[in-house]
């Protein structure tokens, strides 16, 4: 067999190429990161080189000895020949597939949702039309097969759910069809993909309390202060170690909780994450590890602080450092969740990370640790930096829940020692119905008395995006 044409796809395709440092830095909040792309290829392939010949070989005993049998069979060797060139020739040309994006970016638990458009604007019909897709979303399967009529078109959808966080494509995509009679294939290759971010979920942290940070109007007491000359800004959840001068009772009285000021021209103490990646402390397989809790717990805790208008920077020591100071805004937020939608398992131990951690890092700040390291070596070097005046808030993650093993309980006497009182964390901290991760694209129903479903929330009609 031979190939007999390749067709190059007429007019330039439309791609952007845009630089994650160029779009953290001018806080670009879109997900989805275009690739350059070379153009889309129609190709036409003969499958056998049979008919031809046996249309030469008829063509010659023609010539040599003239006989009404050869021009019948040339006739119709030649006519089913031309006929299926034709057929091919016009889904070559004619056929094109476009791919719609509902959601423009998604997080662990979210449903994503494609819109497939199959266009035939040749006059041949498309008996059979495998599309074949080649995105790396796990679990995700958008190939199948289908037929369009001449100058028709077809349209069908596909869903999936995100399982996995990370940086995933969707595409490119492959068109495979041929004529009736099974002579040509015909081949069209959309290598245009796009980049999906999948981001880790954002939970509901209700029992979580941060330790504040240690300048006035944080509830810590520093000798020679002026908070009590000062006025109330705001008020804000009371802590373990709050001054019960800064209560703000009426507040207290209505919510049923404790309340403290926030008192004005004093800034708050930045919040840093410290997110322990260390592959040898990990306990747990997959979703339902420590690791991936430790992700959850980081980028549930970051957008609490973010919305309540703290500074909030971000450690953590997977394959590679990841080392972002405190800053507010959304483009922060996005930023520190493409952070942890990437991080990796590494090998750099948390003592480490926090030795290293510069003197003016720690200072009136909250530092906020996550780990299931309960060995206690990181504690030594987290003395220091509580003697320069940083406030630490300890969230360990039990082992012993996610299939591990060690006791914390020594740990947790030493750092009750120095003034920490660490929250134990356990496997069974999104198996509440509150924390179930992902809800884009999802259906929410609730069930009366007499049995009628009633949705208490829907898929929200956004537009749809298409591939490049």
């Amino acid at each position: 067999g031979g190939r007999l044409h390749s067709f190059k796809a007429q007019g330039r395709n439309r791609v952007g190429s845009v630089d994650r440092k160029l779009g953290e830095r001018y806080n670009l909040s879109a997900f989805n990161w275009l690739q350059v792309m070379d153009r889309p290829t129609r190709e036409l392939q003969l499958n056998t080189p049979l008919l031809p010949i046996l249309v030469g070989l008829v063509l010659v005993m023609q010539l040599i000895d003239p006989y009404r049998g050869w021009t019948i069979l040339l006739v119709g060797l030649g006519g089913t020949w031309l006929l299926s060139y034709l057929w091919a020739r016009s889904l070559a040309r004619g056929l094109r597939l476009t791919r719609e994006m509902r959601y423009g970016w998604a997080q662990v638990g979210d449903k994503l949702q494609e819109r497939f458009t199959l266009i035939n604007k040749g006059w041949a019909p498309g008996l059979w039309i495998e599309i074949v897709d080649h995105s790396t979303l796990p679990g995700y399967r958008a190939s199948s097969v289908r037929a369009v009529g001449g100058n028709g078109s077809t349209r069908w959808y596909t869903e999936g759910t995100c399982t996995l966080r990370g940086l995933y494509t969707l595409g490119p995509t492959r068109l495979e069809t041929g004529d009736p009679f099974g002579l040509y294939t015909v081949w069209l290759s959309s290598p245009s993909w796009v980049d999906l971010m999948v981001m880790p979920p954002i939970v509901p942290l209700p029992a979580i309390k941060v330790a504040p940070g240690g300048r006035a109007g944080e509830g810590r007491p520093t000798p020679h202060d002026l908070k009590r000359t000062v006025s109330a800004a705001g008020v804000r959840d009371y802590c373990p170690g709050d001054s019960l001068h800064l209560i703000h009772w009426p507040t207290s009285a209505h919510h049923d909780s404790l309340h403290v000021r926030l008192l004005e021209s004093t800034p708050a103490g930045d919040w840093w994450i410290i997110l322990d990646m260390n592959r040898q402390i990990q306990a747990g397989e997959g979703q339902d590890s420590s690791a991936e809790h430790g992700v959850i717990l980081a980028a549930s805790l970051a957008d609490r602080g973010l919305r309540a208008g703290r500074s909030v920077g971000l450690i953590a020591n997977g394959a590679e450092l990841i080392w972002r100071s405190p800053q507010q805004g959304a483009g922060h937020r996005l930023a520190i969740l493409r952070a942890l939608a990437l991080v990796e398992l590494g090998s750099r131990p948390l003592a480490q990370v926090l030795a290293r951690m510069p003197h003016r890092s720690g200072r009136s700040a909250s530092l906020i640790i996550i780990t299931s390291d309960v060995e206690g070596d990181w504690a030594e070097p987290l003395l220091p930096l509580m003697q320069r005046g940083a406030a630490p808030t300890v969230l360990l993650l039990d082992p012993v829940s996610f299939g591990g093993s060690g006791d914390a309980a020594d740990l947790g006497a030493l750092l009750s020692r120095a003034g920490v009182t660490p929250t134990l964390i356990t496997r069974d901290l999104l198996s509440r119905p509150e924390a179930r991760p992902g809800r884009r694209g999802q259906w929410e129903w609730r069930m009366t008395g007499t049995g009628r479903a009633v949705p208490l929330r829907r898929p929200r009609d956004t537009t749809w995006k298409e591939l490049p």
